[in-house]
């Protein structure tokens, strides 16, 4: 895929869509943090209902460490895995205060070191909380990418540092947003939706659908 059909398709995301966002509901970097972190292998919606209970009530590292993991697991409990999250949250909140009087760290590796968060979790903080250019490449993103020819790559990584490589520099750092959203509404896994898709014909994928 060459520079022009990538800058035509982010345009048009551009234009349907020119703040785009996380569906994930914070009002700071500490309630997002915990919020990704509580979003692995579940769905915004899951993680949004138990964050409308949990924030409420404790919303930052303080308040959530003196939750402990029993407090807290029993407002996240309708999330997947809750117990090994509730566990990661609280010693994350304990870090974060021992180590950054409280504050959510701004760096990458310093974000990597606390539990629960990997590489597509700080990416998003970093983006997300921070506006810092970063693309946190999900399931989503790795299927778009691969599928329309925006960024091929056989690993997270590799379409990670594609897309921050070929992306134009305008779109940058929006771009994550918009390839989640396309990916999870419209560029499906099991039923891609290209009759309807504003970038079907710049895509490159060779088994489109009629629907």
């Amino acid at each position: 895929m060459n520079k022009q059909k990538r800058h035509e398709i982010f345009s048009r995301l551009r234009d349907d869509n020119p703040h785009p966002t996380t569906e994930l509901n914070y009002s700071n970097p500490f309630e997002l943090l915990i919020a990704v972190i509580l979003s692995a292998q579940a769905t915004d919606v899951g993680v949004n209902k138990a964050t409308a209970r949990l924030f409420p009530v404790a919303n930052t590292p303080q308040s959530i460490h003196a939750l402990g993991v029993d407090g807290l697991s029993e407002f996240i409990k309708t999330i997947g895995l809750y117990n090994s999250k509730a566990k990661n949250v609280i010693e994350t909140c304990r870090l974060l205060i021992e180590r950054h009087a409280g504050d959510v760290p701004q760096t990458r590796e310093a974000l990597e070191a606390l539990p629960g968060v990997g590489r597509k979790t700080a990416n998003v903080v970093l983006n997300t909380a921070f506006g810092q250019p970063a693309m946190a490449v999900d399931t989503h993103i790795f299927r778009v990418s691969n599928r329309t020819g925006i960024a091929p790559g056989k690993t997270v990584l590799e379409v990670e540092k594609k897309l921050m490589r070929h992306v134009p520099a305008e779109f940058l750092l929006d771009a994550h947003h918009w390839l989640i959203l396309h990916g999870r509404y419209v560029c499906k896994a099991r039923s891609p939706q290209c009759g309807s898709c504003r970038i079907e014909d710049l895509c490159e994928y060779r088994q489109k659908t009629s629907d």
